[in-house]
């Protein structure tokens, strides 16, 4: 199977663009210039679908190259990296938490104001 850019791109539902910046950063081959085309093959189309489905499972381009890099008896590489990946999942997670504990208390605050002004604003202005 020989492919240009565009056909791999709409085999993969991906931009053309997509690609080339995918090239540019190492995660895919820039194949051979043939004839003046770029032929893509079968290799390249499952490259294409492993990096989407790492990257819908939340991982990072970076951490998708390394694991790009390794076998499958690379098992232990591999789950480090994918600890590494919940650790900081983890991290926004407690982010989050604390930036909901605070839109939250805001609310609050603005729902039982018995003031004219705005406590979110008021709390927003306040110098620290």
């Amino acid at each position: 199977m020989n492919l240009t850019i565009g056909k791999l791109a709409k085999a993969c539902d991906i931009n053309v663009e997509t690609i080339r910046y995918y090239q540019r950063i190492g995660l895919i081959r820039i194949p051979e210039s043939t004839q003046s085309y770029r032929y893509y093959h079968q290799q390249d189309l499952e490259t294409l679908s492993f990096i989407q489905k790492a990257k819908d499972a939340g991982l990072q381009l970076n951490e998708i190259k390394e694991l790009l890099t390794l076998n499958l008896e690379d098992r232990i590489q591999v789950r480090q990296v994918i600890e590494q990946r919940l650790s900081k999942i983890d991290e926004r997670i407690q982010e989050l938490q604390g930036l909901k504990q605070r839109l939250s208390t805001w609310l609050d605050d603005c729902k039982t104001a018995e003031n004219d002004c705005c406590p979110i604003l008021m709390e927003l202005k306040k110098s620290t």
